[in-house]
């Protein structure tokens, strides 16, 4: 927990969110529609405060009912906004930090002031290192745009109670084995490849474990990979040594594993047991051909 001076009003940045929220409800309007402001920032447009719109999935549900558009990430159009919000609902449901929603909502789903108000850097340091060995473990990195050092340390910014606090995964994060539809639709677009197939045998490599296939092996989906790379394919479960995944203690069953090449690696990125008898499963395969994904690309660089 960290108290610190937040420009020239002593606050304890911890309850700075509920401050600021209080602020912009009593001064600037956060529960009205079409309220111009400018905060020293150059758009087509004015900034405007616009209610939050349900299917905003990320920040739908963050504690406040309207943000700044254009956001802080300089998306003009709730169009773009949905879009690229989009791809980080899966991180928000791996629930790698408990302020996670909290500080990619002040960016993408701003509060409603007449300045900008960035998220202090510590929040974005906390959430960073909570949830940065799950990025990774679908090979991710942490993205340049949300850098931390660009984030302010000694003016007003948004921080929570719980900056401080990291929760660990209790399984590596591809192994979450949860037989829903939309969970196996999110690993799989965080995936460039899919496969059908069984496991031969299990091997521990340094942080990671290696997993090699047995022969017979069938593709879903290519994406990168070619024939001739899915013949000698051998997988890796990334800084999966130590978290626990019930998939890799039972090889006599067929998976579906879903995986990216991140350097000279195929990562895996999730794995779930190929079973023919659960009405959700064969629901999920059908959708597999027509689901369409967020731009994860554009965004994790």
């Amino acid at each position: 927990m960290r108290t610190k001076r937040c420009g020239n009003v002593p606050i304890g940045c911890r309850g700075a969110l509920s401050l600021l929220l209080s602020l912009a409800d009593a001064h600037f309007g956060l529960g009205s529609s079409g309220k111009t402001f400018t905060g020293g920032r150059t758009y087509d447009r004015p900034p405007q405060c616009m209610p939050i719109p349900d299917d905003l999935r990320l920040c739908h549900d963050v504690g406040y009912g309207s943000m700044l558009l254009p956001n802080l990430l300089e998306h003009e159009t709730m169009a773009e906004v949905r879009q690229q919000a989009g791809s980080w609902v899966p991180l928000l449901h791996k629930n790698c930090h408990a302020d996670t929603q909290v500080f990619l909502c002040s960016l993408f789903a701003p509060v409603c002031l007449e300045r900008p108000v960035y998220p202090c850097r510590w929040l974005c340091e906390a959430v960073r290192d909570g949830c940065t060995p799950i990025m990774e473990s679908f090979g991710f990195p942490w993205p340049r745009m949300l850098h931390c050092d660009q984030f302010p340390q000694d003016e007003v910014c948004i921080s929570t109670p719980n900056t401080t606090e990291a929760r660990q995964p209790k399984v590596c994060p591809p192994c979450e084995d949860e037989m829903k539809t939309d969970v196996i639709l999110e690993h799989m677009c965080a995936s460039e490849f899919a496969i059908k197939t069984k496991i031969k045998e299990v091997k521990r490599e340094n942080s990671d474990r290696k997993v090699i296939l047995q022969k017979r092996r069938k593709a879903l989906k290519f994406g990168s990979l070619r024939k001739r790379d899915l013949k000698k394919l051998t997988l890796y479960l990334k800084n999966g040594a130590d978290c626990p995944c019930s998939q890799l203690d039972n090889l006599s069953n067929t998976y579906l594993i879903m995986g990216r090449r991140v350097d000279k690696q195929h990562l895996i990125t999730g794995i779930h047991k190929w079973d023919k008898s659960s009405k959700e499963f064969k629901k999920t395969i059908k959708k597999l051909e027509s689901h369409k994904c967020p731009t994860f690309e554009s965004l994790f660089k």
